[in-house]
């Protein structure tokens, strides 16, 4: 299954584009409009691209009335990343998004380097969203924090269907004055550079919980995506790579499924998982359809 990274497409002025995955990411949507932060907002490395947006948005009331209609009209699952300043407005969105029949999941933006964090706990964020919401939930944590298996094990407890990983890090670039090139001093690293944290994360919350996860993080090619299903994604997403490469979604499962003929593998499920040494219990894969969480559905 692939997926695009949130804020790495705009399915609507690219819908060929977004059509090519089996379910389209949504940028964060906040309750409140945002204008985001001041430029220079992107800006290219020698090992990556820097990014200052700031969570740019229409609010979720515009958004739902608005953009969310059109997403519909690509016929493929949507998942909305949803942000906020508060445990609180992340609730507030979720709960606007609950009744809903053109949204498959939620993906709860815990770990945006670019703007101010909630006070709350990861943790406590996802239950007050579990608690707004009967939809999956899919928390994006960040790979600054040492022990992530750790952040993932409390969402998990806290509610959270499924783990995302990772976020970007934070980084900066110098001009020739020396001085930042982007309007905020520092933005989110992400691109190739980002691969080999994005590995030890997957690898980690793979063994730590029995979560469903979304790997993402400088995957370029079949190789790259390969990579993240062996550490234990069951699915992997596209970012960097598609401000390059728009036709990257079909290319990448070309490349993908040869690799899987060369070492005699069938499919990414035999694929998931393989990197680790001693084998671990096989988990439920994600269901781009599904619209109810896992966790309520064990509940009932």
């Amino acid at each position: 299954m692939l997926l695009n990274a949130s804020g790495c497409l705009d399915a609507l002025t690219a819908p060929q584009t977004a059509r090519a995955f089996d379910a389209f990411v949504t940028k964060t949507v906040t309750p409140l409009p945002r204008g985001g932060n001041d430029p220079i907002r992107i800006a290219e490395t020698d090992v990556g691209m820097l990014n200052s947006i700031g969570l740019a948005n229409p609010g979720i009331k515009r958004f739902l009335r608005e953009v969310l209609p059109e997403l519909a009209q690509l016929e493929i699952p949507v998942w909305v990343s949803v942000g906020g300043f508060s445990a609180g407005e992340f609730a507030e969105t979720c709960a606007l998004l609950d009744s809903r029949d053109d949204v498959a999941t939620i993906e709860v933006n815990l770990s945006c380097p670019n703007v101010d964090e909630a006070p709350e706990s990861a943790a406590e964020i996802v239950a007050a969203c579990r608690r707004a919401t009967r939809l999956p939930l899919y928390a994006k944590l960040s790979p600054a924090t040492w022990n992530v298996a750790d952040v993932a094990r409390a969402v998990e407890a806290a509610g959270a269907d499924g783990l995302s990983l990772v976020n970007t890090l934070r980084g900066m670039k110098l001009d020739r004055d020396l001085r930042p090139v982007l309007g905020t001093g520092t933005g989110g690293l992400s691109g190739p550079s980002l691969k080999p944290v994005a590995l030890a994360a997957v690898h980690a919350c793979f063994r730590a919980t029995a979560l469903p996860i979304v790997g993402m993080g400088g995957v370029a090619s079949g190789r790259d995506a390969l990579e993240l299903y062996a550490v234990g994604a069951g699915a992997v997403a596209l970012g960097t790579v598609l401000f390059s490469d728009p036709s990257a979604p079909v290319r990448i499962r070309e490349e993908l499924s040869a690799e899987l003929a060369t070492r005699g593998l069938s499919s990414v499920d035999e694929a998931c998982g393989i990197a680790h040494a001693k084998a671990l219990p096989r988990r439920k894969h994600l269901d781009p359809t599904s619209r109810v969480s896992t966790k309520l559905l064990q509940n009932d």
